[in-house]
């Protein structure tokens, strides 16, 4: 069996572990030749989901992501993978993510996964984890930015 992949998919939440998915992601478009999509899901309620954001806030949310999005690549880093950086609204970042991967026909997704502890785990559960079980691709997770590909 032969592995291709064309279009790799990085949910970014601009954190150190989701900055060393990013180095996987690049290194793999480089060994395949394929197109990044770099996504970040603005979430637009409350972690505790009472109430929607209020629209003042959500805005400079939203102005703050779109910048941290368009800094994640240089100018010439986007052209060569030939980057799609997209911003989206919900109210779950896992549902988005597989979404996002189902309606663009993603190869892979390669994502970050912090080491929450067994009670933080149990009771906010693992974006990576339901991504892993509902994803139409394969998924790669990348647990620490210390165990980044080391260039000879």
């Amino acid at each position: 069996m032969q592995i291709q992949l064309q279009t790799i998919c990085v949910p970014l939440d601009f954190s150190d572990t989701s900055a060393a998915a990013l180095s996987y992601a690049k290194a793999l478009a480089d060994a395949f030749h394929a197109k990044l999509h770099l996504l970040h899901v603005l979430v637009n309620w409350f972690p505790d989901g009472d109430f929607p954001v209020n629209p003042q806030v959500y805005v400079e949310l939203e102005k703050s992501a779109r910048k941290q999005l368009d800094n994640q690549l240089t100018n010439q880093e986007s052209q060569k993978y030939q980057a799609h950086l997209e911003l989206v609204s919900g109210t779950s970042e896992f549902v988005e993510i597989v979404r996002y991967a189902r309606d663009r026909k993603i190869d892979l997704i390669v994502m970050g996964t912090h080491g929450r502890g067994p009670i933080a785990h149990m009771l906010m559960g693992s974006v990576a984890e339901k991504v892993v079980r509902k994803a139409p691709c394969p998924v790669l997770t990348v647990r620490h930015p210390e165990h980044e590909f080391v260039m000879p």
